[in-house]
């Protein structure tokens, strides 16, 4: 009798444990990340990433650094609604090494010569070289767009130019092996945010998986674990059952993958159906036939 009211138990448990971890997912903050603009206009090409963003459940502010070299000598700091918060860097602003704090990562979709210079000679003094700095202190991810052409916006419309020479074109590479070396990650601008998503929601699923096979433990289901009757084996309409506790997860695997989905589950008189699986089948309009007996 202990043999058999223990899967049951345990079976139950782990039911409970489904819809207490959805409901910790749906109250569980949603992962945020930090786009860092050169102007108030660069954002516009990247609509689609927040888009991207957006249906993978991860939030974005952005950050705009209209004339960087002054913008953070006021405290100011402006915030609005819309696809994720917009800062102002303005009087009331919080310091640079502060906003990592906020964020599980930073995107840098452009960078300029001279921000990743001072980023690889562990220099400060501009707010992307403080935020970069922070983020990799504090073991946040960095992702910086790796085919920006090293001119920052303003530089290209003072100086009408839209690349460097050949000789700091150079050195921008050197500087750019130098980021990867202390952890800054760089890709091409278009797979900015299909990373962030990688990063934040695909480990995160994987991890919650390793953790539920984890605590589920399957019980091994061999050949002899009560056998059924085969009447059911040339029968589409019917699936034969074989091991001791048909769980949950059980029945929500076969559901996914049969087509046309069976209409009976044929299972061993001693085989154990939890109260949510007999719910689910029962809600599909499949039956429980048990073998022994020829009916429920």
């Amino acid at each position: 009798m202990d043999d058999e009211i223990k899967p049951l138990v345990k079976s139950v448990v782990l039911e409970l444990f489904e819809v207490w971890k959805r409901d910790a997912d749906r109250q569980r903050p949603k992962p945020k990340v930090l786009y860092i603009f050169c102007d108030s206009t660069a954002h516009e090409a990247y609509t689609d990433h927040f888009i991207h963003l957006r249906n993978h459940g991860v939030c974005h502010d952005i950050l705009f650094l209209d004339g960087e070299t002054s913008g953070w000598l006021g405290m100011h700091k402006l915030e609005c609604g819309g696809a994720g918060r917009i800062l102002a860097a303005d009087e009331f602003a919080p310091a640079p090494l502060e906003v990592p704090g906020d964020y599980d990562g930073i995107v840098i979709p452009e960078i300029d010569l001279d921000n990743a210079a001072r980023v690889a000679l562990g220099m400060k003094g501009t707010i992307k070289a403080e935020i970069v700095f922070a983020s990799l202190v504090q073991g946040k991810f960095v992702l910086v767009g790796e085919d920006s052409p090293g001119l920052k916006r303003s530089d290209r419309r003072t100086l009408k130019t839209i690349s460097l020479p050949q000789p700091f074109v150079h050195l921008f590479s050197y500087y750019k092996q130098e980021l990867r070396m202390y952890g800054v990650e760089l890709a091409p601008q278009k797979r900015l945010a299909e990373l962030v998503v990688e990063r934040l929601v695909s480990s995160r699923k994987r991890s919650e998986m390793v953790e539920t096979v984890a605590m589920a433990e399957p019980h091994p289901q061999t050949e002899t674990d009560n056998p059924v009757r085969s009447d059911a084996d040339n029968d589409p309409s019917r699936l034969a059952f074989e091991g001791k506790l048909v769980s949950a997860q059980w029945v929500s695997d076969k559901l996914k993958g049969i087509v046309p989905t069976f209409g009976e589950l044929v299972v061993s008189k001693k085989t154990i159906v939890s109260p949510l699986a007999r719910d689910m089948l029962k809600d599909r309009g499949i039956t429980i036939r048990y073998a022994d007996e020829g009916g429920v």
